[in-house]
């Protein structure tokens, strides 16, 4: 488990970006299961669309990545730092099967493939209501700030 607290040491993103609440249970170098509340208050609601509020897909997929990137800090035993980001390298296979909105909570399930040479892949998938909303593989890059 880890809190929001914690998740602000891992992560550098900041509202409004921060996209993960809380870790549910992490398996070191295996999976991550984490959530997003998602509220009527998050900002791109107001244009996403006024009528019918959705999240959209490629937020949930950044979602998705932050929760990766928790897991990959965790298999390392590291943290980021000033002289290194984690970059969002690839997005394949990417299918959206139900809208999210407000009230939804998103649980993120990532599954590390592999890693090697700071390249990862992951199997993503988020689920609302046990129901899947999205499904995608990701690649993530680690590198040195030059």
């Amino acid at each position: 488990m880890m809190d929001i607290h914690q998740i602000l040491k891992q992560l550098p993103h900041r509202y409004p970006f921060l996209l993960v609440d809380r870790v549910l249970s992490i398996e070191k170098g295996i999976s991550i299961k984490a959530l997003k509340n998602v509220t009527i208050n998050e900002p791109f609601f107001e244009g996403h669309f006024p009528h019918r509020p959705v999240m959209p897909g490629v937020l949930m997929l950044e979602a998705l990545a932050q929760a990766a990137a928790l897991l990959a800090f965790d298999a390392l035993g590291t943290s980021p730092s000033d002289e290194m980001v984690y970059y969002f390298a690839g997005i394949d296979g990417a299918r959206f099967k139900r809208p999210v909105g407000p009230g939804d909570q998103l649980i993120l399930e990532v599954e590390l493939l592999r890693m090697k040479a700071g390249i990862f892949k992951f199997k993503g998938r988020a689920l609302v209501d046990n129901q899947l909303a999205v499904e995608a593989e990701l690649t993530c890059a680690m590198r040195a700030i030059a």
